[in-house]
């Protein structure tokens, strides 16, 4: 699998370019700021891109989807309980004085009968992990077929730290039972791209995150 990572400022949000080595086919994964690095990289390794993922729907994530959508035609996968947060993505980016672009319309509702997409000899398995925000989701990847160790879970956890829940729609007990029951359990050696900052692993996180480490919590 190709796999590229573009971050900008100011949020330094993760965006991510995933492809298919044998077919070419893509996903855009929450283009952001960042969406020209990412077109760079789809036109540098001749990538045929068919879905644009997104894991949640904050201004960051989905800053940078109306440039995607035009230059490549791709539908935009979304669970539906991000939809208000998606559709305002002007009025949150106006709140941290940015100029966002609204956002064309959701094309799939992953929580509709999508919870699994492929491109190429790839599949996307959706996870529904909420508590940072409603329609959260986590994004399994792996060959066709099988249980994907590759996983980009939004601002749902991070190396060393987990998303904030002081947002409309978060909420703490929620995310935290989203990482235990969802997330823990796909194995210490799931590889964990996070939204924000370095790749971790689901060992690590389980044996060093302070925020896992009280049970009373779960």
């Amino acid at each position: 699998m190709l796999l590229e990572i573009r971050a900008v400022p100011p949020f330094e949000k993760n965006g991510f370019v995933l492809g298919c080595e044998r077919t070419r086919e893509a996903v855009l994964i929450d283009p952001g700021d960042e969406v020209q690095a990412l077109l760079d990289v789809v036109s540098a390794n001749d990538l045929d891109v068919k879905h644009i993922l997104l894991t949640h729907g904050h201004v960051d994530h989905v800053s940078g989807v109306a440039a995607a959508t035009r230059a490549l035609g791709a539908p935009v996968y979304l669970h539906s309980g991000d939809l208000q947060l998606y559709q305002n993505a002007v009025q949150f980016g106006q709140f941290f004085g940015l100029t966002v672009e609204q956002p064309p319309p959701v094309d799939v509702f992953y929580d509709r009968g999508h919870e699994r997409v492929t491109f190429g000899d790839l599949e996307v398995r959706v996870l529904h992990t909420p508590g940072h925000c409603p329609g959260g989701v986590c994004l399994q990847v792996g060959p066709a077929g099988s249980v994907g160790t590759q996983l980009f879970v939004g601002d749902t956890l991070f190396a060393g730290s987990i998303g904030r829940t002081d947002l409309p729609g978060g909420d703490y007990p929620t995310l935290m039972r989203s990482i235990r029951q969802v997330l823990l359990p796909l194995g210490d050696d799931a590889v964990v791209y996070p939204g924000h900052g370095p790749k971790t692993t689901i060992g690590h996180e389980r044996r060093t995150n302070s925020f896992l480490k009280d049970e009373r919590l779960y």
